[in-house]
């Protein structure tokens, strides 16, 4: 049983790795199409068409039974995910990264999960132990995270030229845009907050619809028709929406199929075994490989301040994961003790205050969410 476990633990890291990859890979195209001018609510609505497309099929398959299940809570869950998500989070971070450099902005996505914790831990989805080793290890982890992220931003040091492109080639590949540094941190910091509090609502929602497939379709159909009316707000001209055969095409298929459709599936997935806040801890990887590409293949360079600021940041990332691992531990064991001490004839789940977990019933299993003392958290609103 324990090696089954490990396993599972080893696949819900690399799925994570996975994630960390795909958005690293879409950092640097995007921050190429978006210098050549791609209008970013008409790149996020296409983007989610393609989602759409690639998750529909899994949730037809797998998930038939989930319409019977869908009420007027489920969908206001599923509109507030594609709302604080999609359509603000993802937008916010398009308009940041146009303004600043695919490094800097990759960077303040560290700040996601200093905000998701304490989102966390003022909805009651998870609970500090500061007197635990546990807990300690998380508190400093996150500082160690904030830490990094700040360094990077307000520390330079010397700088390294690695870039193995010349300068007119960087010219032909992002045409030079004077950036604004101040808009663009404002557009990046909103992007934060806007994701802190969707990672929230995914364990919300996962709560009363178990769904995963199912759940992002939807998600992705909100996502489309809401990026589609803002950015017909904003911008109505043909040549804004108009799509052709170049790397803009091949981005928004790249980000439907893998950023969106993929990523959201893995972090779902990751949400309802490990919580809220598990996935977002990861983020600080994507940095080092956007770090590494922009030098090498966009011709920016990186400096000593960044280095510094990378290291601390992964540091605190698994201290983070030590901590979080570790208190995971501590709970299981309570909750089995409090199950086992249930009448033989009883078929109703122990009281939400009475447990150290939130669990989540499926078709097969019951799934740790995180670790909850509040009974309103395990009671979303109807």
């Amino acid at each position: 049983m324990e090696r089954a476990a490990g396993g599972r633990g080893i696949r819900v890291v690399l799925g994570m790795l996975l994630v960390q990859g795909i958005m690293a890979g879409l950092q640097i195209l995007s921050k190429v199409i978006l210098g050549e001018g791609a209008f970013v609510f008409a790149l996020m609505t296409y983007r989610h068409v393609v989602a759409t497309l690639c998750v529909a099929p899994f949730a037809l398959l797998w998930e038939r039974e989930s319409m019977k299940e869908l009420s007027l809570t489920v969908v206001m869950w599923i509109f507030l995910v594609a709302l604080s998500g999609i359509s603000m989070a993802m937008g916010f971070f398009y308009y940041g990264l146009q303004n600043t450099s695919a490094t800097y902005a990759t960077n303040t996505l560290n700040l996601i999960p200093i905000v998701t914790f304490v989102f966390s831990i003022i909805t009651g989805v998870e609970k500090l132990r500061l007197k635990s080793k546990g807990g300690k290890a998380i508190l400093l982890g996150a500082m160690l995270g904030l830490a990094g992220a700040l360094t990077i931003t307000l520390y330079t040091g010397k700088t390294f030229h690695l870039s193995l492109i010349s300068t007119k080639t960087k010219e032909v590949i992002i045409p030079k845009v004077k950036p604004n540094w101040g808009r663009g941190t404002l557009f990046l910091v909103c992007s934060c907050l806007s994701y802190g509090f969707w990672f929230i609502a995914q364990a919300k929602l996962y709560k009363i619809f178990p769904y995963m497939y199912s759940a992002n379709t939807i998600t992705c159909i909100f996502a489309t028709f809401q990026s589609m009316v803002l950015g017909l707000c904003v911008d109505r001209t043909k040549a804004s929406w108009k799509l052709g055969w170049n790397l803009q095409l091949i981005t928004i298929f790249y980000s439907g199929a893998l950023a969106t459709a993929a990523t959201f599936c893995l972090i779902a997935s990751t949400i309802a075994k490990r919580g809220p806040t598990y996935p977002s801890m990861f983020n600080p990887l994507s940095l080092i490989l956007v770090a590494i590409a922009e030098t090498l293949f966009l011709g920016s360079s990186i400096s000593a301040g960044s280095l510094i600021g990378m290291t601390s940041t992964i540091v605190g990332l698994y201290m983070f994961l030590w901590g979080k691992n570790r208190e995971m531990k501590k709970s299981m064991p309570k909750r089995m003790k409090s199950e086992a001490q249930l009448p033989p004839s009883s078929s109703v789940e122990p009281a939400p205050a009475q447990s150290t977990a939130i669990v989540v019933p499926t078709d097969e299993r019951h799934i740790y969410i995180g670790d909850c003392a509040n009974e309103d958290v395990a009671n979303p609103p109807n």
